[in-house]
């Protein structure tokens, strides 16, 4: 019997997954995707081995001003190619020039000093603001035709410079830590390299660039603003390939305002500990193409960004033009995602083919009150989850800068739900198309909450086959369609949440375990609920209203 019953439950999976399958097919052809159109940079075949500079990969000795003349030269040849051999090459902060391309041989390791003194403060930006920051160990500003390429290791000595959280490092990593110097916090739960960066915590964006902010003031608590890894700012036609970047002091790879990008073939990774340990931010950008890359980081893995409140609202340049592909991500907060510095907006984006194994969450939307800014037309397909410990998709817009998955006996409250004006400083959400999202194990199928000022508008979801803990939970949507989709959830009660949403559509919904309750639906302002379709063994309970609602917004089919 048990037999036959694996059988039967077999049959019925393939049945399902075949619709899905179709379903995508359909929309795909319906919804032809453009050809990613970005010009790649061109460098001349002149190659400027660092040695000839006199670079030495001895022990302690510091590169900086063999690599920087070795990359001034080649710029002013008119461009080529920067050879970094195989060894350990020790450096201070570099900038890249136009022309040249930073070519990494196989085992070859640019190592980035640990020594603070050779990172002076610049004007750039950070978390969406101008602000002063450490100088990046690579960064680029205002030039073109710029590469980072070949097999070699490019690492920012990040351990350094990273405020760490004892909760997120083990017994004995803790202990290390400790004895290697630094300062801890009053209560004993967080480390800082020194009294400086401990003195930084202490303000709310210490960095930014405001007009009662001294150079003294910087200068105290410049250990606080630790750099990013790689910054180009301003730049155009950039080339990353086939290099690992690893070990940042803040965020990975930041590109900012930047145009024509190019991202291929490359290795991102950071400790899962490491606080802003971004994989790749791109901000505010246009015609970028990511692809072929794996990513294994500390917070959010590829991210998408266009400034932060009234000064992104005001630079008002949206990333814009993008497409995400073949990629894979293991440890983050987020696989991809947008936000949740986003007021410059963000559109016409194409993300398909990616992979999320132990990813907090899978496709990470977030924002909050104060942006402004409007994300839309984001087509996504082709997605498959394992072991998501969060939200397969979440769509949420009270984002309070917090870790997404709880740590252990910290618990949470949901926002307070109230109903402002809308302002430039209400952020929006809208057109988003996402098919066929395949996940094995998460907390949470879809979660979507919007204001009620702003709901979220227009999220169509088909060929979704997901098996979750819970299922569907909408708050605050508006145009929210989940059509010929596998939802097997462990919590059927109920399968599916609604609160003060309209036009909400579910066609062709199916699972192969009883559900308790299919739909439950609360708040007065939720109209327009229409479910057909429905393709489950057994339903005990097919709708359930309450607090406000009415069974007559309801059409079940």
């Amino acid at each position: 019997m048990e037999m036959t019953n694996l059988v039967v439950r077999g049959s019925r999976w393939m049945a399902l997954w075949l619709v899905c399958a179709v379903c995508t097919a359909a929309t795909a052809a319906e919804r032809a995707w453009p050809t990613p159109a970005v010009p790649l940079p061109v460098f001349k075949a002149d190659t400027f081995d660092i040695r000839e500079f006199g670079a030495s990969d001895m022990p302690g000795a510091i590169n900086t001003e063999a690599i920087q003349s070795a990359i001034a030269a080649c710029h002013e040849n008119g461009g080529g190619v920067v050879v970094v051999p195989k060894g350990v090459w020790i450096s201070g902060p570099l900038d890249l020039l136009s022309g040249v391309n930073l070519h990494l041989k196989r085992q070859s390791v640019l190592l980035f000093t640990a020594d603070f003194d050779q990172y002076p403060l610049v004007e750039t930006g950070w978390e969406g603001l101008r602000q002063m920051r450490r100088h990046s160990p690579i960064r680029a500003e205002g030039q073109a035709n710029i590469a980072i390429t070949g097999h070699g290791v490019i690492d920012g000595n990040g351990d350094a410079w990273r405020f760490v959280k004892k909760g997120k490092m083990t017994d004995s990593q803790w202990k290390k830590l400790v004895a290697s110097g630094g300062v801890l916090t009053p209560d004993g739960k967080e480390w800082y390299p020194s009294e400086g960066a401990l003195k930084g915590r202490n303000y709310k964006d210490p960095g930014e660039i405001t007009a009662d902010k001294t150079p003294a003031f910087y200068e105290e608590i410049k250990d606080f603003l630790r750099p990013n890894l790689v910054v180009f700012e301003k730049c155009e036609r950039i080339l990353l390939e086939g290099v690992t970047f690893q070990n940042s002091g803040a965020w990975n790879i930041h590109q900012l305002m930047s145009k024509d990008i190019t991202v291929r073939d490359i290795t991102v990774r950071n400790p899962w500990y490491s606080q802003n340990g971004d994989g790749l931010d791109i901000e505010s950008c246009t015609n970028v193409l990511v692809e072929d890359s794996s990513f294994d980081v500390g917070d959010d893995a590829i991210c998408i960004k266009s400034g932060k409140n009234a000064y992104g609202r005001a630079v008002a340049m949206p990333t814009e033009n993008l497409w995400v592909r073949d990629c894979v991500v293991y440890h983050a907060h987020g696989g991809f995602v947008v936000g949740s510095e986003m007021s410059g907006g963000a559109r016409n984006l194409y993300v398909s083919d990616l992979t999320f194994i132990g990813t907090d969450i899978g496709l990470r939307f977030k924002t909050t009150r104060g942006r402004g800014g409007v994300v839309e037309d984001v087509f996504i397909k082709d997605v498959y989850m394992k072991d998501i410990p969060g939200e397969a998709i979440l769509f949420d817009m009270y984002y309070e800068a917090k870790d997404p998955v709880p740590a252990a006996g910290e618990e949470r409250r949901p926002p307070n739900v109230e109903k402002k004006p809308v302002t430039e400083e209400t952020p929006q959400f809208r057109n988003f198309h996402i098919s066929n999202i395949h996940c094995d194990g998460a907390k949470k199928a879809i979660f979507v909450r919007g204001l009620p000022e702003m709901p979220i508008h227009g999220i169509h979801f088909s060929g979704l086959a997901m098996s979750t803990t819970e299922g569907i939970d909408i708050q605050e949507g508006t145009d929210i369609r989940i059509s010929n989709s596998v939802i097997v959830a462990k919590d059927t009660n109920p399968l599916v949440y609604v609160l003060n949403s309209q036009e909400i559509a579910l066609d062709g919904v199916s699972s192969d375990v009883p559900v308790e309750t299919l739909l439950h639906v609360q708040g007065e302002r939720s109209a327009k609920i229409v479910v057909k379709n429905i393709d489950i063994p057994y339903i005990n309970n097919k709708l359930q209203v309450d607090q406000g609602a009415q069974a007559a917004s309801v059409n079940i089919h």
